[in-house]
């Protein structure tokens, strides 16, 4: 058998809550239809993920690093992907997300086109309370629930990252499932020049809706400790790169460059230090001025700190 083409990795919540045992399954079922050009990786040790990876015949790797909070961290998922696949392409994706066929057809288009890139996209969400088809009728009815009650959600946050495994070989010990490290990746491609593609218009990706019980606070990841840490690690607030900042989409099966607006113009001249002269410094200076509230928030907090000591 030939290698396949992408190893999609993930790491579960655990299987305990009966919403999410039915919202994770049905996305490791939606990325087994896809084809056998789609590797799957579960990774992680909590409660139920062996018996999924058992139950779907995917493999299975209980042994990550985490945090102090165990929560695992995306630098030794990473590395995890790395070590035991060799297909070319690797994808990093949350474990309620459905995906639909047409993202190997992408993945082929802009591949034939360049050699390093980052593919992400926006998803539609959908509230799925029951277990989808397990056969070939699966994703006409995930069609049909975007169709009827999907909601396009703002292009702010991402939920896979499709990539040449010769990118993202390092990467910092972000925490899974928190904000600000989805944020990152773009920022990393364009600092690196890889062409970041949005490819909303051509991959359908469909996100379960679910609560937040799964953390002890009930609080989203937004607001959880572990977001800014991971926006620390990432740099600061000058790295929040976010949809906005992709430089290709696909078009009807074309790779096209995307129109500059006024807005977009501001936005470039606003990160340009950072994305071409590659000078953080002036990438920090240039974001504060561009963002002159969040400016005085700092000094404000700074000042209190000084006053405090």
């Amino acid at each position: 058998m030939a290698d396949p083409l992408i190893t999609f990795f993930t790491a579960p919540k655990p299987f305990t809550n009966s919403h999410i045992n039915i919202i994770q399954r049905n996305a490791i079922q939606s990325w087994k239809n896809l084809s056998e050009a789609v590797q799957i990786f579960l990774i992680g040790n909590d409660e139920g993920i062996a018996q999924a990876a058992k139950d779907y015949k995917v493999q299975h790797f209980p042994q990550v690093r985490c945090n102090d909070r165990g929560t695992p961290l995306i630098s030794s998922m990473l590395q995890i992907a790395r070590e035991n696949s060799h297909s070319p392409y690797l994808c990093i994706i949350n474990t309620d997300i459905l995906v639909l066929p047409e993202m190997l057809d992408v993945l082929k288009v802009v591949a034939g086109k360049m050699q390093q890139f980052l593919l992400v996209g926006q998803r539609w969400d959908v509230e799925i309370t029951e277990l989808l088809p397990q056969n070939e009728s699966l994703f006409t009815v995930i069609r049909e629930k975007i169709q009827k009650v999907g909601r396009l959600h703002p292009p702010m946050g991402s939920d896979y990252f499709l990539f040449p495994r010769t990118c993202f070989t390092k990467i910092p010990d972000f925490a899974i499932g928190r904000a600000g490290w989805d944020n990152w990746m773009i920022y990393k491609a364009r600092l690196e020049g890889w062409k970041v593609i949005d490819s909303s218009q051509s991959i359908t990706i469909a996100h379960q809706d679910h609560d937040y019980r799964h953390f002890k606070d009930g609080k989203s990841h937004y607001r959880q400790p572990e977001t800014k840490v991971n926006v620390q690690l990432a740099g600061g607030a000058h790295t929040v790169f976010t949809l906005h900042d992709a430089q290709r989409r696909i078009v009807n099966g074309q790779v096209k460059s995307i129109p500059l607006t006024w807005k977009r113009f501001w936005r470039e001249t606003e990160i340009f230090p950072i994305s071409v002269l590659k000078s953080q410094f002036l990438g920090k200076i240039s974001f504060y001025l561009f963002h002159p509230q969040k400016a005085y928030s700092l000094l404000r907090n700074l000042m209190k700190k000084v006053l405090k000591g």
